[in-house]
């Protein structure tokens, strides 16, 4: 049996493709960097050769520098940042470049799917139409950009793209497809409705296949590029949410993954397809064949300690301020942070609201100010938590990676605020973990996923509620989340301010 499966995630930055053993050891691991774009205010676009470029390097480097044997790699998958549009003509060459999730153009594109399709639009994906998504982009390309689209053959996500250029072949997985919003969630087909109703090529569409399922062989060119063995096989991978998933060992519905990195992400696994949370939660295909995910995101969760960092103490480091944070009590000594720096995606869905700090003082200390965001991210998760809880939905563990696993006092402020037991994981790469988990099985190196993270994925440690922070908490949270009905409006009002003032 060959030695190693490598797994591919194509960040919003970077790249990073790590080696793994049969028992899940990491062997090495390489990335590689590449720009954003910002042309005009409101976009964010990458070049999808650049994602090619930085992958070759990183496979280079991880087969010349952590000498990695070409011959002894059983397999490659992916994790992919999602709802990238990557458009390629009858050539396969890229139109334009690449638009990317962040990107915040298609606001009337959004509105018109809302006004066009309404209720039945959620009814078929169990979505509602966010900026985010690839179909909004699709239709701003037909708007504004027609000499584009009239030469479109195929829309690719930005995994997809990159396993194009390594294989030569075509195609997408469910996951990523979910997240176009072009999918029927109930027929687990491209929506004919959909694309009808925008006049859209069902032709545009690619092959749609399950995450562990073989997608292609190393071509003989990319071989010669990238040090790689040509006919080395190559599996569809997953969103990276979904990768993120697999690499937390999200297998069950009674767990919910807790992610603080620049944005937050609530998931959980889903085992039905009639889910549906009316779009308040995003719902997608899991990386596991006929399983699923719903999904709240939080626009500005670590993004908002980062912003304080920046401002008010750029001198110090994070772990600086997040040992400082020690010294304020449950509650930052009564100040509440709401986390709406950039507005918000869920529970609300709202672009103009913003965030605060609300119960200030003269007797507030800095390091209030640094708990109280720590709190208020984790109030802003809870907010997610309680559309579970409500919808019966029940779990017992949240798994936590990301920035808010880095602090033994943020993980602790989760189990009280959840008033759930937290786990923080050995490996916190869960991404590229997942796709590493996605080629091991694709490989045959396991029957199934369960038995996969049976053995990759391992527990650091368990975070248990403490009675009377959580007494505190459940008094405090009520609070925090009359916060948003109370300043939406004048939130609006600044902004309308700011924009007429500048």
């Amino acid at each position: 049996m060959k030695k190693y499966v490598l797994g591919i995630d194509i960040g919003t930055g970077s790249v990073k493709v790590t080696g793994v053993d049969y028992y899940g050891k990491i062997v090495a691991q390489e990335s590689a960097s590449y720009p954003l774009l910002h042309p005009q205010v409101g976009f964010s676009e990458q070049n999808p050769d650049d994602w090619v470029k930085a992958t070759t390097k990183a496979i280079h480097n991880l087969l010349t520098l952590d000498k990695i044997s070409a011959a002894e790699i059983a397999g490659i998958s992916y994790s992919g940042q999602m709802h990238g549009l990557v458009l390629l003509n009858k050539n396969n060459e890229v139109l334009r470049p690449a638009i990317l999730w962040d990107d915040t153009r298609t606001t009337k594109q959004c509105q018109l799917i809302e006004q066009q399709m309404a209720q039945h639009f959620i009814q078929i994906t169990h979505n509602r139409p966010l900026e985010g998504f690839t179909l909004p982009k699709i239709l701003w390309v037909q708007e504004n950009e027609p000499e584009i689209w009239q030469q479109v053959k195929i829309f690719l996500l930005p995994k997809d793209y990159v396993r194009y250029q390594m294989t030569g072949q075509l195609a997408t997985d469910y996951s990523d497809a979910t997240g176009s919003v072009m999918l029927d969630i109930n027929t687990q087909q491209w929506s004919s409705t959909i694309c009808d109703q925008f006049h859209i090529p069902l032709s545009i569409c690619p092959s749609l296949l399950h995450s562990s399922e073989i997608a292609g062989t190393i071509s003989s060119e990319y071989a010669q590029i990238s040090g790689l063995q040509s006919g080395t096989p190559v599996y569809a991978g997953a969103a990276d949410n979904a990768a993120s998933a697999v690499g937390a060992g999200l297998l069950q519905p009674q767990s919910v993954l807790s992610s603080i990195g620049t944005s937050g992400v609530v998931l959980k696994y889903e085992p039905d397809a009639q889910t549906n949370y009316q779009g308040v939660l995003q719902f997608e295909d899991h990386a596991l064949n006929d399983a699923y995910y719903s999904m709240g995101v939080t626009l500005a969760a670590g993004d908002s300690l980062n912003w304080f960092q920046r401002t008010f103490c750029h001198h110090q480091s994070f772990a600086a301020l997040l040992k400082e944070a020690e010294q304020s009590p449950v509650g930052a000594n009564g100040l509440v942070f709401t986390p709406y720096l950039v507005g918000e995606r869920a529970p609300y869905a709202d672009a103009f609201i913003r965030g605060s700090f609300i119960g200030l003082d003269s007797s507030h200390k800095r390091a209030d100010f640094i708990r109280s965001i720590l709190e208020g991210i984790v109030f802003s998760f809870e907010d997610l938590m309680q559309i579970y809880q409500h919808n019966q939905h029940n779990f017992d563990t949240v798994i936590s990676i990301g920035g808010g696993a880095q602090s033994p006092l943020w993980l602790q402020i989760q189990a009280d605020i959840f008033n759930k037991k937290v786990a923080s994981l050995m490996n916190e790469q869960t991404a590229s973990l997942g796709a590493t988990i996605i080629a091991a099985v694709g490989a045959g190196w396991y029957a199934n996923f369960q038995d996969c993270t049976d053995v990759f994925v391992k527990t650091k440690k368990f975070y248990y509620p403490i009675a009377d922070n959580v007494t505190k908490y459940q008094k405090l949270y009520p609070i925090y989340h009359q916060v948003y009905q109370h300043t939406r409006d004048l939130s609006f009002n600044l902004i309308q301010f700011r924009q007429q003032n500048h």
